[in-house]
This record gives structure tokens, C-alpha cells and sequence, in this order.
């Protein structure tokens, strides 16, 4: 049942957050008095429709999308612009001829098209903008409502004896294994860690930064139990230790294996809190996932190289690879299905998930190519400077950008954006990225 619930969360997610991305277009295109003829979410046929005032919204069978249709996308051809005979230039009149034809009499001053530069962009920025707040919303339920486990300084467990560095979890001790300081300075399960070598502990990083540098040391630890504070002594042995790097990782060598270097080691491992971050975390969270799916956009023609050598290859996919709606789908089914994971972070870990995917819509449909958001933006902001430059040197105002010339570029990218999404459906079903 929690997959099924996670699978069906994960759906609807995805539906809101692109029937919530229309809107976004939709509601400053009505304000601004562009008519709007459509809104539909989803593609191919037609579900369900029911038309309300001048636009007709509905569903269709297809959830991979949405779209709205703002009348008026195209202005007519410039006064003595030639007009082309070849495939491309037919295909550009033929879009100037039906964005006109969806004008009715008398309403030309309702045209998209017509629009001051500033109120196009806002109506373009309007759809990823409102995958943003979705985003943030998700993002502070996670951080400031649900929160995150966080170790604490009270000892959970206590391990018999000192474990190699690459031992298993379920590794057992051997009669020749060394029994660990811990247990030889009889530090117990349920102690809270007050002092270490006489230094207040206030948090478990602090406290492992400290034991990690005593290697070899005999110091003063000071428990609470039961109320009471214990002086005990403790002598961290040295032991050779993965390294960690900044991405949390465990850092490999040219031959794949762990670097180890050596560090101080007790042998006592921290209880988890549930502890909620402040609102300020979010904006910080955010931004760090923009910035990652931006890098992730940059690199993305190599990742897609990556996915396909990897598929057609047989060999298992990077964790950070990139994953279609599919992909996103199956590592959620794996966290709501995992048995060691408890309710409330299965339901932290699809909403980040949710969160993510918001934030990949946000910044793929700022990039300044048609048919994406951010080639309409980027031809109003053309149109703009031309004006703008017109108005410095004292000539006419310019006609409106002839963004019609855009349209074979919008149908080339909505064929390698259509070749993408096959190939990351099918990726994401033979070749799965697989979490641990």
C-alpha cells in the first residue's frame, strides 16, 4: 500500500505542478486582456473539457505536459518583408496565418503580441515562477515542517570491538579483534557525551573532530547517566578511516579503491534527533539546487552521451545521472517501499523529490531557445533593445520582433526535446539509476 500511495503522490505532484505552471501563464496573460482560448494539461486526446467564459480547459491522455493557448502569439509580417517559398518560409507564414486567424474581429488590441515588453515577460516568466514557489513550499514543509535526523551527542551503541574499515554492517567480532575504548572505558548506551579532554561537546561533529585528533591520547570523557555525570578516561586508538569528501562521498583511487588515512577512533555511534531547520534554510536550498541544475543543463548533452553508453553498454548508471519523470517515479517507489526508512522521512524524501523535479522545470524553461519559455522571453527582450536603441537615436519605433522566423528552430528543438524524453523513458526502464 505506501508504494501505491507514494506512486499515486508522485503523479499528482507531477500533474499539479503542470497544471500549476499554466496557470502561471494564464493568470497575468487574462489580467493583462489576452484572451485565452485553451488550457489543457496533458497532450493527445482529449479527456475531458468544458469551456468557462472565452477559454476552454481541459485534460488530456497524455500527462507529459500542458500548455495554454494565448492568442496572438505572432505579430503579422513586417510591411515589405519577402516572403519565402521553401519548406522553412512556408512553415513561417503558415503560423503567422493561424495566429491570426485565432483573432476575432475587432479584438486585435488583445493580441499577445500587442503587449508592452515588460508585461511579455511576465507572462512567460509566470509559468517557471510558479514551479519555484511550488518548490519552495515543498522545500519548507521538508526542512521547517518536517525536518531532518541529525545525530546527537547521546551514544546509541556501543560496539564490542574495533571493526576493520571495510567491514560489513553485520560484521561480527572475532575473538582476536581488539575490544573498542569505548566499551574498555565503559561508556554505555543512553550516555549523553558532556566533555571531551575538558572541552564542552556541543554538537557530534565537534565531538568526532575532537576524538579523531586524540589518537593514542588518554583524556577525561564526562557522561550523563541517569542524571548524573560520570568522569570516565578513554584512550581512541588509531585506526585507518575512509575519507569523506564535500559531496558526502566516499573518496576513491584510480583503481576504485577507498583512500584511507588515520584518524582517532572510540567506537560509540550517536542517537538521531529529528530537528527542524529555520526558514531561511529554504531560500539557501533552493538556490543550491538551481545552481546544481543549471551545472546539470550546462553538462547535460555529456550526460546524455553517458546514459546512452551506459544503457547500450550493460553497465550500471551514474547516481547522478539524469532521470526523466519515470526515473523519479522508481527511486520514489524504492524510498516508500524501503522498510528501514520511517513514515515521515519517506514523505521528506518524495517531497524533495518533488521539490527537485520543480526546480528542473524552473530552469529548463528558462533556457532562451523556443519553444521553451525563455525563447519568448529572450525574443520580447530583443524587441525591447530594439526599441530601446531606436528611441537613443531618434528614429521610428521599430515594428514587433518577427519571432514568427523562430517557429522551424521551436520545431527542431521540440524534436530532439521529444528524442530526449524516449530515450530517458527508456533508460529509466532498463537501465534504472539505482539508490542504496
Amino acid at each position: 500500500m505506501a508504494v501505491v500511495i507514494g506512486i499515486l503522490v508522485v503523479l499528482v505532484g507531477i500533474l499539479v505542478s503542470i497544471a500549476l505552471h499554466e496557470v502561471g501563464h494564464m493568470v497575468p496573460a487574462k489580467k493583462f486582456g489576452v484572451r485565452v482560448s485553451h488550457y489543457f494539461v496533458g497532450f493527445g486526446p482529449t479527456l475531458w473539457s468544458r469551456t468557462r467564459g472565452e477559454t476552454e480547459y481541459g485534460v488530456k491522455a497524455i500527462p507529459l505536459g500542458g500548455y495554454v493557448r494565448l492568442v496572438g502569439m505572432y505579430p503579422p509580417a513586417p510591411a515589405g518583408a519577402k516572403q519565402s517559398d521553401g519548406f522553412f518560409g512556408r512553415m513561417v507564414q503558415d503560423a503567422r496565418e493561424m495566429s491570426a486567424e485565432e483573432i476575432l474581429p475587432g479584438q486585435e488590441p488583445r493580441a499577445f503580441y500587442n503587449l508592452s515588453v515588460p508585461k511579455k515577460i511576465v507572462v512567460m516568466f509566470g509559468g517557471p515562477f510558479m514551479n519555484l514557489v511550488i518548490a519552495f513550499v515543498l522545500m519548507t514543509v521538508v526542512l521547517v515542517g518536517i525536518g531532518s535526523p541529525q545525530a546527537t551527542t547521546t551514544v546509541a551503541t556501543v560496539p564490542e570491538c574495533v571493526t576493520p574499515a571495510a567491514a560489513p554492517a553485520d560484521y561480527e567480532c572475532a575473538s582476536g579483534d581488539p575490544a573498542t575504548p569505548a566499551a574498555q572505558a565503559g561508556i554505555e548506551p543512553g550516555d549523553t557525551i558532556v566533555s571531551f579532554d575538558g572541552e564542552p561537546v556541543a554538537s557530534w561533529d565537534s565531538l568526532v573532530g575532537k576524538i579523531t585528533g586524540a589518537a593514542g591520547e588518554t583524556v577525561p570523557v564526562v557522561v550523563e547517566r541517569d542524571g548524573e555525570r560520570v568522569t570516565l578516561e578513554i584512550t581512541p586508538t588509531e585506526v585507518e578511516r575512509p575519507i569523506v569528501g564535500d559531496d558526502g562521498q566516499y573518496v576513491t583511487d584510480d583503481a576504485g579503491e577507498l583512500v584511507l588515512k588515520p584518524a582517532g577512533y572510540v567506537g560509540v555511534s550517536p542517537t538521531q534527533e529529528r530537528v527542524s531547520e529555520p526558514l531561511s534554510a529554504v531560500p539557501e536550498a533552493i538556490w543550491a539546487q538551481v545552481t546544481g541544475t543549471a551545472e546539470v543543463i550546462v553538462a547535460l548533452p555529456a550526460k546524455l552521451v553517458d546514459v546512452v553508453q551506459s544503457t547500450l553498454g550493460g553497465e550500471e548508471r551514474d547516481p547522478a545521472s539524469v532521470m526523466g519523470p519515470v526515473g523519479v517515479g522508481r527511486i520514489a517507489v524504492d524510498v516508500v517501499g524501503a522498510e528501514q526508512v520511517d513514515v515521515l522521512d519517506r514523505a521528506a524524501l518524495v517531497l524533495s523529490l518533488l521539490a527537485s523535479l520543480n526546480i528542473a522545470l524552473f530552469a529548463f524553461n528558462l533556457i532562451p531557445l523556443p519553444p521553451l519559455d525563455g525563447g519568448h522571453i529572450a525574443g520580447a527582450l530583443y524587441e525591447g533593445a530594439k526599441r530601446q536603441v531606436a528611441k537613443v537615436r531618434g528614429r521610428p519605433r521599430p515594428a514587433h520582433a518577427d519571432v514568427a522566423k523562430l517557429v522551424p528552430l521551436g520545431l527542431a528543438m521540440w524534436v530532439v526535446l521529444l528524442g530526449m524524453g524516449v530515450l530517458l523513458i527508456y533508460a529509466d526502464i532498463v537501465n534504472p539509476v539505482r539508490i542504496t
